[in-house]
């Protein structure tokens, strides 16, 4: 950050709570699948937070991790889609751009969770909802500030509480007791009664990361480089 710079980014791990909330209630395998870009800790935060909100609803839930190297390449996120359900996944959730995943469940019978866009349309049936980012209440607030001369240099973060984060096209095939703990969630998270990194936390080393009662500041959030329990994986180097 300088005098004409700021910086930004969106809490995304608040999205992937919501998927791992409908993954563990909509699991018949208990094992869920995750396909990873890069093992930065923007996604090794949120592949976190779909396994706690998993774990909470299904203490049996397991997770399988297939990292592609990539943000956007249908072929390797449509391969690893069908190697996570070879082995037994029933609900995908990807952190990467393309709807390849969520086409790849609908040819084989599986769920899963759209990521950054509204991708219902491309698997009306596997299609749970997708997690939708949204840049523009940033940019527009921002440009307003500078054009009333009130902008000022931030390290801004921005969720659901900013409206840059949203629940879209949720199906109506879901059951009435996975939307509601969805919706429920949602707003818990929005309101800030609940916060995914709040203590305590250990990582799968048995190491305690996040004391009881301490919920992660944004600098701590920006330097998670750690599976919490229950994570059969290690972290690529």
């Amino acid at each position: 950050r300088s005098k004409n710079m700021s910086t930004y980014a969106l809490r995304t791990y608040e999205g992937p709570y919501l998927s791992g909330t409908a993954a563990g209630m909509m699991t018949k395998t208990n094992t869920i699948g995750y396909i990873a870009s890069f093992p930065i800790p923007e996604v090794i935060r949120d592949i976190n937070s779909v396994y706690m909100a998993a774990k909470a609803v299904n203490p049996d839930v397991k997770i399988k991790i297939m990292w592609v190297s990539t943000w956007y390449d249908p072929v390797k996120e449509s391969e690893a889609a069908n190697a996570l359900i070879d082995q037994g996944v029933d609900v995908l959730i990807q952190h990467t751009d393309s709807p390849a995943p969520l086409m790849a469940a609908e040819k084989r019978g599986v769920k899963a969770v759209g990521q950054a866009s509204d991708m219902s349309k491309f698997a009306p049936t596997a299609h749970m909802f997708s997690i939708r980012d949204d840049w523009a209440p940033h940019y527009i607030d921002v440009i307003e500030k500078v054009k009333a001369g009130t902008w000022a240099p931030q390290d801004f973060w921005g969720g659901f509480a900013e409206d840059m984060l949203s629940v879209a096209s949720m199906n109506d095939n879901l059951p009435a007791d996975v939307k509601k703990a969805v919706n429920d969630m949602q707003a818990k998270i929005k309101s800030g009664e609940f916060h995914p990194f709040t203590g305590p936390i250990t990582d799968n080393q048995g190491k305690e990361v996040v004391p009881a009662g301490h919920t992660l500041t944004d600098t701590e959030l920006a330097g998670v480089n750690w599976f919490v329990e229950g994570i059969d994986a290690t972290i690529p180097k």
